[in-house]
């Protein structure tokens, strides 16, 4: 019994150790916003069962806020995991300090006692990211990301309809928030910076 606890206790550490947020110096970390280009000619394609229509070209490069995975909700065999993401003052470890961050039902929120840029820039400058992984590649580097971790995603923002009729729009914009707002990524490559 007492191995076995010890073994347990080893076995917690190691993924903590494995896992743990990833800390930066104060400073914006990536000053560049989203960048994202209307696509005029959209095809539809299948994938998992669901019809994917690719809206725009989608290139961000972020800090990751927070990582949480879904495995029972209506998306969560085409979408398995959302990412929380910021760039300009939201990339900033000084402005992170004083913001707590969490996801839950496939939402993100922050809560702060004061407030420590203005609550738009707040709004602005991240976004939970609802992640559709293209290929096993893709996959298999999500489950490399942390908190804190810099990254890039190239991809499409789609739209996703159901063989049921259920449907999944992302956002087009950056500065709208509450429901709708998240954006849904096609990702084809991520990039660690």
């Amino acid at each position: 019994m007492k191995y076995t606890l010890l073994i347990i206790a080893a076995i917690g550490t190691v993924y903590w150790w494995v896992n743990r947020p990833i800390e930066h110096e104060p400073g914006i970390l990536i000053a560049e916003k989203p960048k994202q280009r209307l696509i005029s000619k959209r095809t539809a394609f299948q994938h998992e069962g669901y019809r994917i229509t690719p809206m725009a070209t989608f290139d961000i490069k972020a800090r990751v806020l927070g990582i949480e995975g879904y495995s029972f909700d209506r998306a969560a065999d085409l979408s398995p995991v959302d990412l929380a993401l910021g760039w300009g003052p939201m990339s900033d470890e000084a402005v992170l300090d004083k913001i707590s961050i969490s996801q839950a039902a496939r939402f993100y929120f922050w809560r702060t006692r004061r407030v420590p840029i203005p609550r738009r820039e707040i709004e602005t400058n991240s976004a939970n990211m609802h992640i559709i992984p293209a290929n096993d590649i893709v996959d298999d580097q999500l489950d490399d990301i942390r908190v804190g971790s810099l990254i890039r995603l190239k991809g499409n923002l789609v739209a996703v309809k159901g063989t049921d009729g259920w449907q999944w729009n992302s956002s087009m914009k950056r500065t709208d928030t509450g429901n709708g707002a998240c954006e849904i990524i096609w990702v084809e490559e991520v990039e660690f910076l």
